[in-house]
């Protein structure tokens, strides 16, 4: 079988999806299939993300970010090992690395409605009092991403031949996380450690990952033949890739494909860059272990059976945010 080396990431547009035509709606799963395949990223557009909306989003993290370091690190809780509040600079490294990313970050989780008791195992969210609409707008955008998110694994299991709905009650309340990173300008960059960059190579814990404002300069993906090549989207879209669950759920048939977020050249260290990835988490209790229809004697099972709150901890642990 004849295999494609792509040189940019394809594009795709979700209302071939949910159109209610047939034709349409194959293509996008058979096109989504073979993306997911090969490279493990697309960009979508037509999501349920309006521009407005992420516009104040980005205003308000914008506005979080300049505040001053003693002011930000009132809304850091050690305890919660990075799940929610901030997460300054350099806490985070990549898997296999000691140095941290040049970065820090704010998380937003999820809020449960209903009865459901897995509440329990989520911390309260904590919100700046210095940006009042941080919270409605944050929230809100959570709720956007949720959904595309949904969406999207509906399509991801009709191509695995599973049933439309696999992966609703899997993700419903599940543990995803929203994302605002700034990568803060460096004004000497002689005084960094030497290997020090904004994000290292590495793959997502989660099963997709959304990510918005995702076209600035930096941003790239390990293609199979050893070559890293740009992540460029157009502002009205999405870039969805595979994270490290589904390929584990997958038995390695969707890819979780390696990424990193270059340094620009040293005359702009000085400038930030910020972006907003919402890495879409199932339930904790959920499997992880291979689909049967994933494994075969040409695939044999690759992993070990292993539950997503279990991998989620030996991850936070490998990257520097748990204890």
């Amino acid at each position: 079988m004849s295999r494609t080396l792509y040189d940019e990431i394809p594009s795709l547009d979700l209302n071939d999806f949910i159109s209610g035509d047939d034709e349409r709606r194959d293509a996008f799963v058979k096109e989504l299939g073979n993306a997911y395949n090969e490279i493990g990223f697309v960009a979508v557009k037509n999501h349920f993300l309006a521009e407005e909306l992420t516009a104040k989003l980005y205003s308000a993290v914008k506005a979080f970010f300049d505040l001053p370091d003693d002011i930000k690190q009132q809304y850091e809780i050690p305890d919660l090992a990075g799940q929610r509040g901030y997460i300054g600079k350099g806490k985070e490294h990549a898997k296999g690395r000691n140095t941290g990313d040049l970065k820090e970050f704010y998380h937003i989780g999820q809020e449960v409605e209903g009865n459901d008791p897995i509440r329990n195992e989520y911390p309260e969210n904590i919100w700046p009092s210095e940006i009042p609409n941080f919270e409605k707008v944050g929230l809100e955008v959570y709720r956007r991403l949720e959904q595309t998110g949904t969406t999207m694994l509906r399509a991801i299991a009709l191509y695995l031949n599973l049933p439309e709905n696999y992966f609703d009650d899997k993700v419903k309340n599940g543990n995803s996380i929203l994302r605002p990173i700034h990568y803060f300008p460096i004004e000497k960059p002689e005084e960094i450690p030497s290997d020090a960059v904004r994000a290292a190579e590495h793959g997502d814990i989660n099963l997709i990952t959304l990510l918005m404002g995702a076209s600035a300069d930096g941003l790239q993906v390990l293609r199979r033949d050893g070559k890293w090549i740009p992540i460029t989207a157009l502002p009205d879209q999405l870039v969805v890739n595979v994270g490290d669950m589904l390929e584990r759920l997958t038995n390695g048939k969707l890819k979780s494909t390696i990424h990193r977020v270059v340094n620009p050249p040293r005359q702009l260290m000085n400038k930030p860059r910020y972006s907003i990835p919402f890495f879409m988490h199932p339930r904790s209790e959920v499997s992880l272990a291979a689909l049967d229809n994933c494994v075969s004697s040409d695939s044999p099972k690759k992993w070990d059976d292993i539950t997503a709150g279990e991998f989620l901890n030996q991850r936070l642990k490998e990257i520097g945010l748990k204890k």
